[in-house]
């Protein structure tokens, strides 16, 4: 935290010197210019929401797994050799004896389809892309950003808790489609909060907070679900849904709107009490310039948004297609080598941590890419590497060396969350204001296509044991070639509309421009 090097109040002085009125953007990155201990507080509480919905994300890890049995008559069985589908009920068990410790032994999926056994996880990032786009055509005026991140919170949260009273396969994929609906939007709903809650200058290291919270609540499934090995796979359900319903609450309580929000519906006073709120330390410069703040900034030159652009101008189409197919490869890299990882000879709940902990350094690590290197060159070049590392995964599960097999499969899992952090600010940089945000959505989008592809391919796994590290591994390599086609952005400023991004990338071939 810094503290302002000069008096709010002298601010206003210089203000009074000119005819021309206060804008609200002027009042806020004045007011917000520290992020003091209340600001902080604001983005944890908001950000925590990141954390539980990493945990719906991740959590068929454990619940949809295949469990370990063991042979009652070890005359015609042996767990290593004989496919459990030839031998007679009466000559294996669970082991532990325990028949609802994942959903595939309690409803009795062991020798079911590839397809039937991937449903529930392919359910749920369906419902995560019928809901992305069903709710990324809410009007911003609708509700506001704190009602939609409480209403989507709470809506996952309850169907959660309602999978441990589910009585068949059907039921469950059902709540999974919900809850992927319902959260489809959170970490949208979350980041937009925290986004136009911090000033210009602590946006970055802000935006850096709920990424964070993801991770640690990626992580902190794993332990949950070790506590509760020897339990029903529903109870890890109700340990995750539960505290995300009274998170919802307190986010409805305490969480503060969207001071820029309540300004574009005109609601002034509101905007500079949520201020007030955020930064005590302005309540004296907010209370003397509030007077002062016209009921609506001039919108007169502010590009209109124009989402049919992305479809009319050839340039914009054929670059958002490049995109998602590029995120389709990262989707299936991410989102699949935590469900793979279940097919080789390493602890689960050890595997998942370590999973989890290697993304923290690529919050580090992407931004010194972006600085340092072209953007086409640091995605093709993360695509390549990530693909051979989840290739030689496979080789190396093989021929039996796991534990390196398990470095490898590391190194291909860090490459995914580099390319999605790579991509995030690449296709800032690619559209302008008036469409980022539906293009930033299909980004998105194609991410958690990518995703609902991968259950099946990683069920597949069990007959040709980390055959789906190669699959993912070639995919993500030879869609990583598509970046060729982008544009390079590194050290272009931001657009706004079409006609200026056109014009500033015409000038880029020869020098770097602003807009």
């Amino acid at each position: 935290m810094e503290d302002s090097s000069a008096p709010l109040l002298t601010h206003i002085e210089d203000e009074e010197d000119t005819s021309q009125p206060l804008t609200f953007n002027k009042i806020f990155e004045q007011s917000l210019s520290d992020l003091g201990l209340s600001q902080f507080l604001q983005i944890l509480l908001v950000g925590l929401a990141f954390s539980f919905d990493a945990q719906q994300i991740f959590i068929t890890v454990f619940t949809d797994a295949y469990p370990t049995w063991h042979c009652l008559d070890h005359t015609v069985c042996n767990p290593g050799t004989t496919d459990i589908c030839e031998l007679p009920r009466s000559a294996w068990e669970w082991d532990g004896g325990f028949k609802g410790k994942t959903v595939i032994s309690e409803f009795e999926l062991e020798c079911s389809s590839s397809f039937l056994r991937g449903l529930p996880t392919s359910a749920f990032y369906l419902g995560s892309i019928v809901g992305g786009v069903a709710m990324a055509m809410i009007p911003d005026s609708f509700l506001g950003r704190k009602q939609l991140l409480f209403f989507t919170t709470l809506a996952m949260s309850f169907t959660g808790i309602s999978i441990f009273f589910s009585t068949n396969i059907w039921i469950y994929v059902f709540l999974k489609f919900i809850i992927g609906f319902a959260r489809s939007q959170i970490c949208t709903y979350a980041f937009n909060l925290i986004g136009e809650r911090v000033s210009t200058k602590w946006r970055p290291r802000g935006a850096m907070i709920p990424f964070t919270l993801f991770v640690l609540g990626f992580m902190s499934l794993s332990g949950i679900a070790y506590l509760v090995r020897h339990a029903s796979w529903r109870v890890l359900y109700l340990c995750t849904s539960v505290p995300a319903a009274i998170h919802s609450v307190l986010i409805y309580l305490f969480a503060l709107e969207s001071p820029r929000w309540l300004h574009v519906q005109g609601k002034n006073e509101e905007a500079i009490e949520v201020l007030k709120r955020i930064s005590p330390a302005s309540r004296g410069y907010l209370e003397a310039v509030s007077s002062r703040l016209p009921s609506k900034d001039d919108v007169e030159n502010t590009p209109s948004s124009s989402i049919k652009d992305l479809f009319i101008r050839k340039w914009a189409f054929r670059r958002i297609l490049v995109v998602m197919t590029i995120m389709f490869g990262l989707g299936m890299m991410y989102y699949g080598v935590p469900l793979a990882v279940r097919d080789i000879d390493v602890n689960i709940y050890l595997s998942e941590a370590l999973n989890a902990a290697v993304e923290l350094p690529t919050f580090v690590i992407a931004p010194i890419l972006l600085e340092k290197f072209n953007r086409r060159t640091s995605v093709l070049a993360n695509c390549l590497v990530g693909g051979a590392l989840a290739v030689f995964c496979f080789v190396l599960a093989l021929l039996g060396l796991t534990n390196i097999a398990f470095v490898f499969e590391l190194g291909s899992f860090f490459c995914a969350r580099i390319g999605f952090n790579l991509m995030a600010v690449y296709m800032i940089e690619m559209y302008p204001t008036c469409v980022r945000n539906f293009a930033t959505t299909m980004l998105r989008l194609s991410l958690v296509l990518g995703g609902a592809a991968c259950p099946i391919i990683a069920s597949v796994g069990r007959n040709v044991p980390s055959l789906s590290f190669a699959v993912f591994g070639f995919t993500m390599s030879g869609l990583g070639f598509f970046a060729l086609f982008l544009p390079e952005t590194k050290g272009a400023s931001l657009c706004d509309t079409m006609e200026a991004q056109e014009q500033r990338e015409r000038v880029m071939e020869t020098s770097n421009s602003s807009c």
